[in-house]
């Protein structure tokens, strides 16, 4: 028990330090709602799970000693945020014109569900600190003696489950502030400081070392 409480705690200091998953959750939440939000966190928290199977399954031990396959992740990664921030920064500037954009009625149309959960997902999956992060910090709290596999899948799905928590906390408060949120000189703000983030986190993770 003593060893599970430590691993929540480190867990929990490194969940609530805001990063990608945070910036993409805030943004989604203001383009579609608080259910745009919790999916965006949803997509977040499956790609967790899915690094923390390949972690017990010894499959991330391949990707970081192969320099190609960790570089393209990697890559991969960043341009996808660079991407997003982009997105991001048109809509700071040429903000959308379409009837759905200038609706009070419908302020929560411009992300479709699936887009939102795709969103997260992959940035999650294209994340290669995750790849470093998982394999350097679950063994330490394998207790002596316990199946390797099954105790680092279980404690990797719940910082996943964790990470969705959190992230559905953000998406709760940003919709419960999403009338101010959205008006046009705020929202044209918020993007603009969201695509900033996103661009600058990508080019960093593009430019780090291992």
């Amino acid at each position: 028990m003593a060893i599970f409480l430590a691993f929540l705690g480190v867990s929990i200091v490194v969940i609530v330090t805001p990063g990608p998953d945070t910036a993409i959750t805030i943004r989604n939440t203001l383009l579609g709602g608080r259910s745009a939000g919790i999916l965006t966190a949803l997509g977040v928290g499956c790609g967790l799970t899915i690094w923390a199977l390949a972690t017990s399954a010894g499959l991330v031990a391949l990707l970081t000693t192969s320099e190609p396959l960790f570089l393209a992740v990697k890559y991969a990664g960043a341009a996808y945020l660079i991407y997003l921030g982009m997105q991001a920064l048109r809509e700071a500037i040429w903000p959308a014109q379409s009837q759905h954009a200038r609706s009070p009625t419908m302020p929560h149309m411009r992300l479709a569900p699936v887009a939102a959960f795709r969103q997260g997902f992959v940035s999650d999956l294209g994340n290669p600190k995750i790849a470093v992060f998982f394999p350097s910090l679950l063994p330490q709290f394998v207790p002596a003696g316990q199946p390797s596999f099954l105790s680092l899948l279980l404690l990797g799905i719940v910082f996943a489950l964790i990470t969705f928590a959190w992230l559905t906390i953000y998406a709760t408060i940003i919709a419960k502030a999403g009338d101010w949120l959205r008006r046009p000189n705020v929202r044209r703000a918020v993007e603009a400081i969201s695509g900033t983030l996103l661009i600058a986190l990508g080019i960093r993770i593009a430019a780090e070392q291992r």
